[in-house]
């Protein structure tokens, strides 16, 4: 005879289509804190929406609900190693005059289809800017440091989509 108590409750799990809602911080190799929610509002997506990035949601896939934890990221599983095509030299003259600029400045520049794109200000002449597009975080080494508060698992139509 066995225990009822004995029976493992199984927690769900992140997978692509899981709602989750969870606690992170990005930790630089310095030990610096690059990005937190712990002493604010936990993250609530769907994995998959593009509301973290998709390297950092691999990283959570099959964690349960309840999980804490640590992970060690490389560049290629974290925001990138730096992609030399993403350093552009813009001409000073598409920068509004009223915006002050400095090196290492991170500035939102709008495209020509409305949206924007943020970069870091890496040189400034007469005329041009040096920018960089890479992620902020691109070529580091990160701590993902997770706590996984809530999963709910994908309605049962978006699994089957998932497999198909």
């Amino acid at each position: 005879m066995t225990n009822p108590s004995d029976a493992k409750t199984t927690l769900p799990v992140i997978m692509r289509g899981a709602t989750v809602t969870l606690h992170y911080e990005i930790r630089l190799p310095d030990n610096r804190v690059a990005d937190s929610t712990f002493d604010a509002e936990p993250m609530l997506f769907t994995v998959g929406d593009g509301s973290l990035d998709a390297r950092l949601e691999e990283s959570l896939l099959g964690l349960p609900q309840g999980e804490q934890t640590r992970i060690l990221l490389t560049p290629e599983y974290a925001f990138g190693n730096p992609d030399p095509e993403m350093i552009h030299e813009l001409p000073r003259a598409d920068v509004p005059d009223d915006l002050s600029l400095s090196v290492d400045d991170l500035v939102e520049f709008n495209l020509p289809n409305g949206d924007t794109v943020a970069g870091t200000v890496r040189a400034i002449n007469e005329e041009t800017l040096l920018v960089d597009f890479n992620h902020p975080l691109a070529g580091m080494n990160i701590q993902f440091i997770v706590n996984v508060l809530t999963v709910e698992p994908p309605a049962e139509e978006s699994v089957e989509e998932a497999k198909a």
